[in-house]
């Protein structure tokens, strides 16, 4: 596109887009908000042809604008230290205003390891406030690519709350808020199944978004479902819940298996000074170190799946959803079937590089 086009529309974008969201609100008064704020958004680019920058930036300041209310009590569980997505998306949700973070819970064994990642990480980004719960010591134990950047650190030196029950402080941390609770799983899930099998009233108080499944495409966008590793790793785990009685969001492979960054959007993250982003960065490079190729991390990120359960737990403006019923097989698949547990699926993207636009700009805000 010729620059001063870019320009042109740049500057028109309000004038025409905000007569468009007014008079669109009138004629939808009967739809929820949700529903208003996507069916708006999408129309206004489709009918200027608006760039995915563009439409990404624009949802970005509709997301702070609505950042002004009271953010969401969150309790993130991970298997931190194994994929390197789940420090990429823990410093996401550092960066959204929307959520606030009252828990950080280790899941899938590798219990001392992954609670040493996660304090360590919210130490040195400045949000030792947040207390980190330690899982059970169970299979699988041991390290993984991130243990030489937690080789020294003293967990007892942690500056903010560690509790040694993991379980136990995710169950009080929903029962004690004022407010419901989500809780946003981006790994296996036993530890979380413990939770319900020990107090399943935390349903009535929480609930669940997770990195989950593969409904109709695999793994790198394969036309087949793959049994996806959060659930195959631990399917009665999954199955327990993702059954359970809460309101569930999951992202399966569909939408969160395409998400990766590059170009000029990854160059843009080589060259902040943000702690945040310095802080994913060295991890990833470490991480790297046991990849077949070392130096990828100066060229693009690895596959992003975990940062998109943190975006729907806030919002599903850039994600297409459907409510389908999901059942796990014993074997680790999530089989769409219309007499199980029904849940809301980001089963495709309305933008998937609007998506990467968002991710960029608020890892960098």
């Amino acid at each position: 596109m010729h620059t001063s086009t870019l320009q042109i529309r740049i500057l028109i974008w309000p004038s025409l887009v905000y007569p468009f969201l007014v008079e669109n609100q009138k004629r939808v008064m009967n739809l929820n908000r949700r529903k208003f704020l996507r069916n708006s958004t999408l129309a206004g680019g489709t009918i200027l042809g608006i760039p995915s920058i563009l439409l990404g930036q624009a949802t970005a300041a509709a997301a702070e604008q609505g950042s002004s209310r009271k953010p969401i009590p969150v309790i993130l569980a991970t298997d931190i230290g194994d994929d390197i997505d789940d420090t990429w998306a823990l410093g996401f949700l550092l960066k959204c205003p929307e959520l606030n973070l009252k828990l950080v819970a280790t899941e899938y064994g590798k219990a001392q390891y992954r609670a040493k990642l996660l304090a360590k990480f919210l130490q040195t980004t400045g949000h030792a406030q947040v207390p980190v719960a330690v899982g059970p010591e169970a299979e699988p134990r041991g390290e993984g690519g991130q243990a030489a950047w937690v080789k020294d650190y003293d967990l007892s030196s942690y500056p903010g709350k560690v509790h040694s029950n993991g379980v136990q402080a995710i169950i009080d941390t929903i029962m004690r808020s004022a407010e419901p609770v989500t809780v946003i799983c981006i790994g296996p899930m036993p530890n979380l199944a413990a939770a319900l099998a020990q107090a399943p009233q935390i349903v009535k108080h929480a609930r669940f978004v997770g990195m989950d499944g593969s409904v109709r495409l695999g793994y790198g966008g394969a036309p087949k479902p793959d049994a996806e590793w959060n659930v195959k790793a631990a399917p009665k785990a999954a199955q327990q819940v993702l059954s359970a009685p809460w309101e569930i969001t999951i992202t399966p492979l569909d939408t969160c298996g395409l998400v990766t960054l590059d170009g000029d959007r990854y160059a843009r993250l080589l060259k902040s000074n943000d702690p945040v982003v310095r802080t994913i960065l060295e991890n990833y490079r470490l991480w790297t170190r046991g990849q077949k190729d070392p130096t990828v991390a100066e060229r693009h990120s690895s596959v992003l799946f975990d940062t998109v359960a943190v975006y729907l737990a806030f919002t599903h403006e850039l994600c297409r959803m459907e409510n389908l019923g999901i059942r796990v097989s014993d074997d680790g698949f999530t089989l769409i079937d219309e007499h199980a547990k029904r849940m809301e699926v980001a089963t495709a993207w309305n933008t998937l590089d609007g998506y990467r636009d968002f991710l960029v700009n608020r890892l960098l805000s």
